[in-house]
């Protein structure tokens, strides 16, 4: 099977209406199948105007807003239009990225024709409910994703410590890796801006320590806000820079009265803000994978993140950041200190992740993918033959 044998529907919760790092990654695989010649169909919900122009056919998919969370939408209903355009489509492989109601219904329809389906992790959705006070849910809920996921002939997961995470709670046999690459034209040292640095009022002697990600709790914010108020009472000269926007940055300007909150940014921009930072904090463990550490470590800068799935496979502890238990605020601020206190060693860190982040070119990341589904697709196709002899 070559490339240009495959035809993909890829169905996704959210492909373009809420930029993240999620749906870019998407958006980057569909641009690389289109240019191998491939042919993808992308099933998402829509919204009249999305955060960005979508790669690719869209086809748009019933959804209900999220109570409370307004900007994200679930999709609901594999429609009877949607099932037509899916019928004529013809897909030799279907391939889900977040485990909803239509990814459900998506494999359930790929499992009757005897159609190849796999799934890509990108979140860690059941660490989610923590944050929300609902950790009574997620045995339930990691339980609705075993069922989903073990109905694929495969799992694509972004780093081998999320993998290692999802064959131990039995999610399937079949899990390889499609990491994440980053933009090197984009994020580089070179964006970094004094006087961008200077204009929004940061001295040229201060730590900035940079937050970027979108604004919602279950990032780590309240942990970043205690690691801070820690470094305050150290009296080290810092300044915080967040980079993001979401709801609750309103609570994070509470929290954090004195950081600079520029909002989100994109494009060149959006490298300028975090080139101009000294070093990234980056609290989450709800991560498959740290897009934004990878961005700055592009950029030069050191890491300090949570010991956690999303960050063990980017960050070589003492080598090109440092590694914090995800809720020991003192750790972080510890970290931080070091950073201010020790020039040198922040340009080390920063000079070994620049050169790690030098490696992860998304043409060859994204191939991985492509080998991927011709595994999957030839492997059903045999088993397919045996039972036919049998």
């Amino acid at each position: 099977m070559q490339p240009s044998d495959l035809r993909i529907a890829l169905f996704s919760g959210n492909y373009n209406y809420v930029r993240d790092g999620a749906n870019q990654a998407l958006n980057r695989l569909v641009d690389y199948l289109l240019r191998q010649g491939a042919q993808v169909r992308v099933y998402s919900p829509t919204v009249p105007d999305p955060a960005f122009k979508a790669t690719g056919t869209l086809v748009s998919v019933p959804s209900v807003a999220i109570p409370g969370r307004p900007e994200y939408r679930v999709p609901i209903a594999l429609t009877a239009r949607v099932r037509r355009d899916l019928a004529e489509f013809a897909p030799n492989i279907v391939h889900i990225s977040s485990p909803d109601i239509v990814a459900h219904r998506a494999v359930s329809w790929a499992r009757r024709r005897n159609v190849t389906a796999i799934a890509s992790i990108h979140t860690r959705f059941e660490t989610y409910l923590a944050y929300y006070h609902l950790e009574i849910l997620e045995p339930f809920v990691r339980a609705i994703m075993r069922r989903l996921y073990r109905r694929c002939d495969a799992i694509v997961a972004p780093a081998e410590s999320t993998a290692a995470v999802l064959r131990a709670q039995r999610m399937n046999r079949d899990i390889s890796i499609w990491t994440r690459g980053v933009d090197r034209e984009q994020f580089h040292p070179g964006r970094r801006d004094m006087e961008w640095r200077r204009s929004i009022g940061i001295d040229d002697d201060a730590l900035v320590v940079s937050f970027l990600g979108r604004l919602v709790m279950e990032k780590g914010l309240d942990q970043f806000a205690d690691a801070i108020d820690t470094l305050a009472e150290r009296k080290v000269k810092y300044c915080v820079l967040v980079i993001g926007d979401g709801p609750a940055r309103e609570w994070f300007e509470q929290r954090l009265p004195d950081a600079n909150f520029i909002g989100q940014q994109i494009g060149p921009d959006l490298a300028r803000s975090l080139a101009s930072c000294d070093v990234l904090l980056n609290p989450s463990i709800t991560e498959a994978f740290g897009n934004v550490t990878l961005e700055a470590m592009a950029c030069g800068l050191p890491v300090v993140a949570a010991d956690a799935t999303g960050a063990t496979n980017l960050v070589r502890d003492g080598k090109t950041g440092i590694l914090v238990d995800p809720f020991d605020a003192d750790g972080f601020a510890d970290a931080l200190e070091a950073y201010a206190r020790d020039p040198q060693l922040r340009a080390r860190h920063g000079k070994a992740g620049l050169s790690f982040a030098r490696t992860m070119d998304w043409d060859a990341i994204n191939s991985a993918v492509v080998r991927t589904y011709q595994r999957v697709i030839e492997k059903r196709a045999r088993l397919a033959r045996r039972t036919r002899r049998s």
